[in-house]
């Protein structure tokens, strides 16, 4: 068997395609547009609606065309994304930020919900084997040998009278 052929219109057609795909991603990157509509989607707008910066839609809101100058100027000036965070977390401190850092204190707000949601799993999983636990019990019953005389004759009864000996129940 030959390796196949880096010449071939095929292989020449898959090349192309993924320099293509590689054009278009490195061309979006540098984009002052997609860069601006990036970064106002990792901060928040200040004015107290709670909605990213990107999508205040507040009309007349006083904070969201301030803050998205500011950011434009930012990117102008050519400074990255950190500096640009760093930049907003100084002047509005860190609510500023649409998501929260992956540092100190910050980082049990990405812990605290999979902890929860494993707590609540555990807890579940416990509940229901308590359930099981206690029903499986209670089907099989008591020892017959350790029940009393009169409590026999009893169920004996019942079961002659319902004939739920003959067919195995319904």
């Amino acid at each position: 068997m030959r390796p196949p052929r880096i010449t071939s219109p095929w292989m020449k057609t898959v090349q192309a395609a993924i320099l293509a795909v590689a054009v278009c991603f490195s061309l979006g990157a540098t984009d002052a547009s997609s860069r601006l509509n990036d970064m106002s989607h990792r901060l928040m707008c200040q004015c107290g609606c709670a909605q990213l910066l990107g999508e205040c839609g507040h009309v007349g809101c006083p904070s969201r065309e301030p803050e998205l100058a500011e950011l434009k100027a930012a990117i102008a000036d050519g400074k990255s994304d950190q500096q640009i965070k760093d930049i907003f977390v100084a002047k509005y401190g860190a609510v500023v930020l649409a998501a929260p850092t992956t540092q100190g204190f910050d980082l049990v707000a990405w812990i605290a919900p999979f902890a929860v949601f494993g707590a609540a799993m555990l807890g579940t999983i416990l509940l229901v084997r308590r359930w099981t636990v206690g029903r499986t019990q209670a089907a099989v019953g008591p020892d017959p040998a350790s029940m009393d005389p009169g409590e026999l004759a009893r169920r004996e009864k019942i079961r002659r009278e319902t004939d739920a000996g003959n067919d195995g129940g319904f």
